[in-house]
């Protein structure tokens, strides 16, 4: 590895690393410290899934604003200074005595590392060559996944050790020491396009692109509904319908984050070598979303298998941002990248927001049960999110399907054609993959 390499990953890539791992881990911790909060506050399930989720609606809303901010100002500056409220959130969190307090510390938290995934992506989109951005894109989700390791057995035994107002003075110091990093160590960017590129970029350019409207959905609901899941109600589910006990608990969501991690590095290197092969992105992310979808299903279902599989695929699917983002990347030039990746985030923590907060206002219209919320409470909020997930699935797949049908008419009139008539008759295929990046004309 040359010394350009070397110094890209320890002044850009490890920075921005540092922050999203920040991000994730400030993301998943509620699913370790909720029993705490719920025993101390005397939070309900709405209550549990607000406090949650209000981290995934501040962060939905501000990605359009920060977005343009990052290509106006650079990711070093706005990752710098929103990083530094991500430390008062903290602190606020840290010594909380009431819900509203928890709840704006919450909203503080989540406003504060709102850029650090889009910052990270808009600075490997600057330093980083365009057929590399797939496979670093993959290394920084899953250096940053490692949060969501840290948030499960880690987090217990530090909860053991100092508490959890203990672990956000911790979580403090080290969030303003990234932020010291990414300020200071980060250079500037010496890339900019041309005016006379990105002066008619505007964020309709991203809303209006038929890609974009493909994708979108089903990227929000299968990834927003995956990061919902995981950073919350796997464990009551495990609590209340697998009956694990603490210790079990613990290791199966430490395994969970290991896999998400892992992941993120495996979707990477497998669209960089399909690339490369010709196969475009987005066979790749279609096929993971029938895993997930099936997954679901095998938990909804009570399919008679260790939980532990269905739940790693459930996990993996949040790392599929790796191709989400990476598919943006072709669809977008670099200067209009971060507003397209914002309009992206937007609609994956819109949807996690929802499902998040959703499933327990679903799951808390059944009466708990020495504790417990019944199995019929999951399996009906679950089974809501997997047919959203389908729909858009569907949505995703009409260009193919479209094809599909013209092939297969083709195929079933052209006997008859041949019949009724001397004339050779030839159906000229008019569409080519389900979502070609750089294809110009409309589905």
């Amino acid at each position: 590895m040359s010394r350009k390499w070397w110094r890209l990953i320890l002044a850009v890539f490890l920075p921005f690393a540092a922050g999203y791992y920040l991000s994730f881990l400030f993301r998943t911790i509620n699913a370790s410290i909720s029993p705490a909060l719920a025993s101390e506050f005397g939070l309900d399930a709405a209550k549990t899934g607000l406090l949650a989720s209000v981290y995934f609606l501040v962060f939905a809303g501000v990605q359009i604003p920060i977005g343009v901010l990052l290509d106006r100002y650079g990711p070093r500056r706005v990752q710098g200074v929103l990083l530094v409220m991500a430390a008062g959130g903290a602190t606020l969190f840290g010594t909380a005595t009431g819900f509203s307090e928890l709840l704006v510390a919450r909203a503080m938290i989540g406003l504060g590392v709102a850029a650090s995934l889009m910052a990270g992506l808009k600075a490997v989109v600057i330093w980083f060559p365009r057929e590399r951005i797939a496979l670093v894109n993959g290394c920084m989700i899953m250096l940053g996944s490692l949060g969501a390791v840290t948030a499960t057995a880690p987090t217990d035994w530090v909860l053991d050790w100092i508490g959890w107002r203990g672990l956000f003075e911790v979580l403090t110091f080290a969030t303003i020491a990234v932020a010291a990093f990414t300020y200071f160590g980060v250079p500037e960017s010496s890339s900019n396009e041309a005016a006379s590129t990105t002066s008619r970029l505007t964020l309709w350019s991203v809303y209006s692109d038929a890609r974009f409207l493909r994708l979108a959905p089903l990227s929000a609901a299968c990834i927003g509904s995956s990061w919902a899941l995981q950073s919350l109600w796997a464990a009551p589910w495990l609590t209340d319908v697998e009956g694990l006990d603490r210790h079990s608990l613990m290791t199966q969501l430490f395994i969970m984050a290991l896999a998400i991690s892992f992941g993120a590095l495996l979707l990477g290197v497998m669209a960089d070598r399909l690339r490369r092969r010709g196969t475009t992105t987005e066979i790749l992310i279609a096929g993971m979303a029938g895993v997930f979808i099936a997954a679901e299903l095998a938990l909804i279902l009570r399919v008679p298998m260790p939980s532990l599989l269905p739940w790693c695929a459930v996990s993996v699917m949040g790392a599929a941002t790796v191709l989400s983002y990476a598919m943006i990347a072709d669809y977008f030039p670099q200067g209009l990248a971060a507003r397209a990746n914002g309009a992206l985030n937007l609609a994956h923590f819109g949807s996690a927001f929802a499902v998040q907060y959703g499933i327990g206002l679903v799951v808390g219209q059944w009466a708990p049960q020495d504790g417990h919320y019944p199995v019929m409470a999951y399996q009906f909020a679950f089974g809501l999110s997997a047919a959203f997930q389908a729909a858009a699935l569907l949505w995703f797949a009409v260009p193919w399907l479209r094809t599909l049908s013209r092939h297969l008419y083709a195929s079933l009139t052209r006997p008859f054609a041949e019949r009724d008539s001397q004339a050779e008759f030839v159906m000229v295929p008019v569409e080519g993959s389900i979502l070609e990046a750089r294809e110009a004309v409309e589905w």
